[in-house]
């Protein structure tokens, strides 16, 4: 067995786990104190808690309370290890991986990359729109929304006004939902006292939908109960509406309207990216990877797929599962237990519900036979995320903040932090 990296040569036969996402981390902890040596690699060092992207872009968090670094999760643990490099092929003859450190040899290799934003082969919104799937682009999304207002507060132009403080978020689903309920908040309750010189009445927030309800994954109470709030919270919703193109300036709908937009955000869709070594005809819609019941890739050997980037149908899931957290931990726990256990048990998805939250007391959640919202739906969605945060004092600095913002309804977190740029 190759000894690169620095691993120990313990004669441990070797799993190696591509992503540390909530499929890649829960099965590494699973196998934790496993005769195997696990060997997790990931181009970031920490654990990125997404539900809460939407927070930090709208300075209700810090980036590094949703945050976790993996090397404190594998401290305890002798057989698991961390390599912070970037994976770049995949030889399943060989049984080995390229990454941008050198080659690794492995005897069960576990895809969990997740997905990226999906623009639809779109090159001009992938270039000019903002997206929110990583901390760092969560961060640029708070800059961009404070460097908006700090702009606008320098001139006295009231169309230029009207420009800079107006957002357009494309997409219906949880994230775009969430988002557009804390910028409404923002724009209600906080931005209001920061710069008190401004016509707030000129914010216009739009969110664009191009299915004929929001959250489409959800049941059709949910959708229509999210709509009703973000309505309240002054967000104008616009369904049956598709964007076509935005080129930085103005953006342009399916029937050809153009308006012009600054502020442009893009949350309409997620897809995989495609694994150098990894057969054409493995990969199904979405750029997701074919898995049998067991999560093992069809077509080879030895390669498992779990989480988002993993497509399985089912009599119950005949189109793949929904792209949810829950899924993806249930899938790591039963690969973990199969590959201890040297087992062939198939997946079945325990569906426990899902939730989404628009504002102050205002949320939805959908539950095995029956749905609800408003404020013991936020409640019930401040407690589950709460609880699924990685680390006792993320919790802790994360309830503090809720806390706070909930009585005060400020957040105290407006800071522009750029990439230092020596000159």
């Amino acid at each position: 067995m190759s000894n690169s990296f620095n691993l120990p040569n313990n004669g441990k036969k070797r799993v190696i786990i591509i992503g540390a996402g909530f499929a890649g981390l829960k099965l590494a902890r699973k196998l934790a104190n496993s005769p195997y040596q696990v060997v997790m690699i990931d181009k970031r060092n920490f654990h990125q808690f997404q539900p809460l992207f939407y927070q930090v872009a709208t300075s209700g968090l810090e980036p590094s309370n949703i945050s976790f670094p993996v090397r404190k999760v594998f401290q305890k643990n002798t057989n698991l290890h961390f390599r912070n490099t970037e994976l770049l092929e995949v030889f399943p003859e060989e049984k080995k991986i390229l990454t941008k450190a050198g080659e690794l040899t492995y005897d069960k290799l576990v895809i969990a990359t997740g997905v990226d934003t999906n623009y639809f082969g779109n090159r001009n919104i992938e270039k000019y729109s903002i997206s929110m799937k990583s901390t760092a682009q969560a961060i640029n999304l708070r800059n961009r929304i404070l460097e908006s207002f700090e702009a606008a507060i320098l001139t006295d132009d009231r169309k230029e006004h009207s420009k800079l403080l107006s957002m357009v978020i494309v997409g219906g689903g949880p994230t775009g939902v969430e988002l557009s309920g804390a910028i409404a908040e923002l724009k209600n309750y906080v931005l209001p006292k920061d710069y008190p010189e401004l016509d707030f009445s000129r914010m216009k927030i739009r969110l664009y939908e191009a299915a004929p309800r929001l959250l489409n994954g959800m049941s059709d109470k949910a959708g229509k109960d999210a709509l009703k709030f973000l309505e309240k919270l002054g967000v104008e919703v616009h369904l049956n509406t598709m964007i076509k193109d935005y080129d930085g300036e103005n953006m342009t709908l399916q029937d050809g309207t153009q308006y012009k937009v600054q502020n442009f955000v893009w949350t309409a869709g997620v897809g995989g990216k495609r694994i150098n070594g990894i057969a054409d005809d493995q990969y199904v819609r979405g750029n997701r990877l074919a898995v049998d019941r067991t999560n093992q890739l069809k077509g080879s050997k030895d390669i498992y797929a779990v989480g988002d980037t993993a497509y399985m149908e089912t009599d119950l899931y005949p189109h793949g599962h929904p792209q949810v957290a829950q899924v993806a931990i249930q899938q790591a726990v039963l690969l973990a237990k199969n590959l201890k256990e040297n087992k062939a048990l198939q997946f079945e998805y325990k569906n426990k519900g899902a939730m989404a939250t628009i504002g102050r007391n205002m949320a939805v959640v959908d539950l095995p036979g029956f749905s609800f919202s408003g404020v013991i739906a936020w409640f019930l969605w401040l407690m589950v995320h709460l609880m699924a945060i990685v680390g006792v004092k993320n919790r802790l600095f994360i309830f503090i903040n809720w806390a706070q913002s909930y009585f005060s309804r400020d957040q105290s977190l407006r800071v522009l932090i750029r990439p230092f740029k020596k000159k």
